[in-house]
């Protein structure tokens, strides 16, 4: 399988590069958990507000599935794109009873000291 690398491109999407999809299981594995803010701390990913933890809680309630760990194939769907100064992400959520979901989890990564940063949006339907 070809390696998917990070691009600064504004005018397509593309898949998630391999560098970050490491964190972003490690995001889930913990949204899975409950653990909506982070509280248990993930290396690269800054701290989730209070509100932004509740809103994605209660986001993921109302859907009314259970969240599972995200497979391989999440990577297939989800995407991401350039803004100038940060990618925008957009991860396909997964839940025991459908399989992919409509709920995505967004997030944006910088560009830090010699590697990079992801901040949580939100996780929400489109």
């Amino acid at each position: 399988m070809k390696e998917i690398i990070v691009e600064k491109n504004e005018e397509d999407e593309g898949l998630i590069p391999h560098v970050w999809r490491p964190i972003f299981k490690e995001i889930v594995s913990a949204f899975v958990k409950k653990d909506y803010a982070l509280r248990t701390g993930i290396d690269k990913v800054t701290s989730v507000s209070e509100n932004t933890a509740e809103q994605i809680k209660e986001y993921i309630e109302d859907y009314g599935e259970e969240l599972v760990e995200l497979p391989e194939e999440s990577w297939k769907t989800s995407v991401y794109i350039y803004y100038g100064e940060y990618w925008n992400l957009l991860i396909d959520l997964w839940t025991k009873a459908e399989g992919l979901s409509d709920l995505v989890l967004n997030a944006e990564v910088r560009e830090e000291n010699d590697g990079y940063v992801v901040k949580i949006r939100l996780v929400y339907v489109p």
